[in-house]
């Protein structure tokens, strides 16, 4: 199997290699050294540059990548097994996202609908902080979103 040079990974995957660096510091991807002491990586490391843009692409963090890549061998891509148990990982956080965004913009919607801006009709208007007492954070938002 051909290694590649950073250069090579970086041009394939659409990235910088100041990029395949950083996620190589990070653990994400690996890479041999060759003679001349330069990096040189497998094609399994196109994959799993492609995983990482695809899940950041999903607002899926860095360390939520990286917590889902520790179980994966270092120099191999993952296998469709090991795909489907982070992509439904994933899904399930994603789908908590959707939730919260839908309610946010719901509320925002209509407040921006109305035109009133007298804030006394508003739902997101919490004068004299009476909320604080129910919790912390936007307590409406949570509530419509259906969390706590």
């Amino acid at each position: 199997m051909a290694e590649l040079s950073v250069g090579q990974v970086a041009s394939r995957c659409g990235v910088k290699v100041s990029t395949l660096h950083f996620y190589e510091t990070k653990g994400l991807i690996f890479s041999s050294r060759n003679a001349g002491n330069q990096r040189r990586f497998g094609r399994d490391t196109m994959r799993r540059v492609s995983l990482i843009k695809a899940a950041q692409q999903l607002g899926v963090s860095l360390d939520e990548i990286q917590h889902a890549f520790a179980s994966l061998p270092s120099y191999t891509a993952p296998t469709q097994a090991q795909w489907q148990s982070m992509a439904t990982g994933w899904q399930i956080r994603l789908n908590e996202r959707i939730k919260r965004l839908q309610a946010l913009s719901d509320s925002l919607t209509g407040c921006i609908g109305c035109g009133c801006l007298s804030m006394k009709n508003c739902p997101l208007y919490n004068s004299q902080d009476k909320l604080g007492k129910v919790g912390s954070g936007p307590v409406l938002l949570q509530r419509k979103a259906g969390q706590q």
